[in-house]
């Protein structure tokens, strides 16, 4: 973590300056976002980075959510929390998933379960963070946290829901929207730029736009609750499936603490067109279900902290933004949906929470670009398109395991039941990994992909183990891409590649994209970040004597930045870790949300040029 670097100042270094937001009300704002799940709380906490923009976020609840809903922290959310700062305290406080059990029907015991098998949770070196559970309040506390610390303050208003929303692309403030106060009271209108609506399932954002949730369901119930209990099955703190004769399957997820525990129970099926909550299931219903599933193993609940019934189903909306379809030429979108808005599933594969965060992660940057001048508004036809077919991927995904994870068990072949090779199969979806955004004006294409195998245009850039030269500290190179709205530019020497050329070429070349689209009197790093990785052995060198874009001076009191220039490490090379070229080196670019731009070839001057033409807007002049 880098700070003081505008003088010193006591204190926490996590809580910034506060900024003059003098004329900033909350009648007429940048974004407006609606709803404070993690979606919303994402978006808000990324765009509370700028105070330049002026951003609001309401929510309909009285306040903070306390218990219940999503626990499933992926691996790639983990990455996507350190850059915004507390993945750190998330390690410290959730429960680490590292292997997963499976449990069938007894076929020497008919009516109990035995264990099948048993597997490590996530592939090794898929992540440098692991998989873990944790109740969704305590990441929106540490979202509301980063967003209260920042020099925005930023703070919810509760209490509030969106009642009307409409659009006049031709105005200056596009979006119109009244909120009403749900406790009652007087509404108020707000004028916006962006309207994003985090609002769930039943979003009003969606249905002002005219967008609807369209699937089906699987007519099956199940529930879920949070139980302290006393049990002699082996593996109540292991993550665990499991399979019975004829009484159903469970899913256990253990919590943070210690002594928790989450369990998914499968209930009845239920009628066409039958509603769960027309059952009238209690908890009771669900303990007395987990009971006769778990046997021959008592479980003895003494607390149940949360509970709740769903059923089964899969949802999607054909767009994310509420330009009408063929319209992307003359219409720039002003309203967007993200998370549950826009698609819904069951809960079991633990895509929710991680997926609406992902969402909010794409979009976040995006309106950044936009509202600070650095990109036109037509990248924001990007997020749509981009996060459209993430979810559709979801849904498919969610529709095949809900229907293994409710089939009724085969007789005893000695193989692994379907459900431990689908979840080994799909261990990289679970992990967050598998998203890949296709090629676009955001994305390049994949002609020099051969510099660095490892790093595959379009997928999240895999982080590796690098030692940083000024201090011989060992670091993982994926954790300096914060969420601060920066490119990063990854310059991988080689024996025979020209870094001091490219650096030359970036500081000095009016052409290059640091001398294009940095603004007049920035940092020379405010939206390229350089840095540049050498192969072994660690050299020695004067700082003084490094290209300037790799030894900057930065900051209010034109001080150095010594951190910059990393080199690989002896035990782990990330050049034959990641198939990078260590002959002729290469350029790796990655977005905002951490995700690979391009790979090109060091000397590609005029293909980096073209790559940030595609989208950027000029601030040289």
């Amino acid at each position: 973590m880098q700070y003081h670097l505008d003088g010193f100042r006591p204190g926490d270094p996590e809580v910034q300056l506060a900024a003059d937001r003098v004329g900033q009300g909350k009648d007429r704002v940048d974004v407006l976002i609606v709803g404070c799940g993690p979606a919303g709380l994402t978006l808000a906490a990324q765009l509370a980075a700028f105070p330049d923009i002026n951003t609001r976020i309401v929510e309909r609840k009285p306040g903070p959510m306390e218990k219940g809903q999503a626990d499933g922290i992926s691996c790639r959310s983990m990455e996507m929390f350190n850059a915004f700062g507390f993945a750190e305290t998330v390690l410290k406080q959730g429960y680490w998933v590292n292997e997963t059990t499976f449990w069938t029907p007894n076929p020497e015991a008919p009516g109990q379960i035995r264990r099948n098998g048993r597997v490590r949770d996530v592939e090794e070196g898929l992540s440098e963070m692991p998989h873990i559970i944790l109740n969704q309040a305590r990441v929106h506390d540490m979202y509301l946290d980063r967003m209260v610390k920042s020099s925005s303050r930023l703070v919810p208003d509760y209490g509030l829901e969106l009642s009307e929303l409409t659009v006049d692309p031709e105005a200056e403030y596009p979006v119109t929207a009244t909120l009403t106060p749900v406790d009652g009271g007087t509404s108020e209108v707000v004028q916006a730029r962006y309207v994003v609506g985090c609002d769930g399932a039943r979003s009003n954002v969606r249905r002002a736009i005219g967008r609807q949730l369209v699937g089906d369901s699987a007519n099956k119930a199940w529930g879920v609750m949070d139980v302290l209990a006393v049990s002699d099955f082996p593996d109540i703190r292991c993550k665990t499936l499991v399979q019975s004769e004829e009484e159903g399957n469970i899913l256990i997820i253990p919590r943070e603490g210690g002594y928790l525990v989450r369990l998914y129970i499968e209930l009845d099926k239920l009628n066409a067109g039958e509603r769960v909550a027309q059952r009238n299931l209690t908890e009771e219903h669900l303990i007395a279900a987990a009971k006769r599933i778990f046997q021959p193993y008592s479980f003895d609940v003494k607390q149940v902290a949360w509970w709740s019934v769903y059923e089964i189903g899969q949802r999607l909306t054909d767009r994310f933004d509420d330009v009408p379809e063929g319209a992307e030429e003359s219409r720039m979108p002003h309203v967007f949906i993200a998370g549950d808005a826009c698609h819904t599933h069951s809960p079991k594969a633990g895509q929710g929470m991680n997926v609406s965060m992902g969402d909010a992660f794409n979009l976040g940057w995006k309106l950044a670009a936009v509202l600070r001048g650095q990109c036109p508004p037509a990248i924001l036809h990007s997020y749509s398109a981009e996060r459209h077919a993430v979810a559709d991927d979801l849904i498919r995904f969610d529709r095949e395991w809900s229907r293994i994870m409710s089939e009724r068990p085969e007789g005893d072949s000695g193989d692994a039941p379907l459900m431990q090779s689908y979840f080994i199969e799909h261990g990289r979806y679970t992990a967050g990994m598998s998203v890949t955004y296709a090629p676009s004006i955001l994305t390049g294409p994949g002609t020099w992909q051969g510099r660095a195998t490892g790093f595959p245009i379009g997928a999240r850039f895999h982080s590796a183990p690098v030692l940083r030269v000024s201090d011989a500290k060992r670091v993982e190179l994926g954790q300096t891409v914060l969420a601060d709205g920066r490119w990063r530019l990854f310059a991988f020497a080689g024996k025979s590649g020209d870094l001091d050329g490219l650096c030359r070429y970036l500081a000095e070349n009016p052409a290059s994209p640091v001398r294009r689209y940095t603004p007049a009197g920035a940092d020379p790093d405010a939206v390229f970040d350089l840095r540049a990785i050498l192969p072994l052995p660690r050299p020695e060198y004067a700082p003084q004597d490094l290209p300037p874009l790799l030894f900057p001076t930065k900051g209010a009191l034109g001080i150095s930045d010594y951190e910059k220039l990393f080199c690989a490490c002896d035990d782990t090379d990330i050049y034959s870790q990641r198939g990078i070229d260590a002959e002729q080196g290469c350029l790796v670019i990655v977005r905002p949300d951490q995700y690979v731009a391009h790979v090109l070839p060091l000397d590609a001057h005029d293909e980096l040029a073209g790559f940030f033409d595609g989208f950027m807007l000029d601030q040289a002049s």
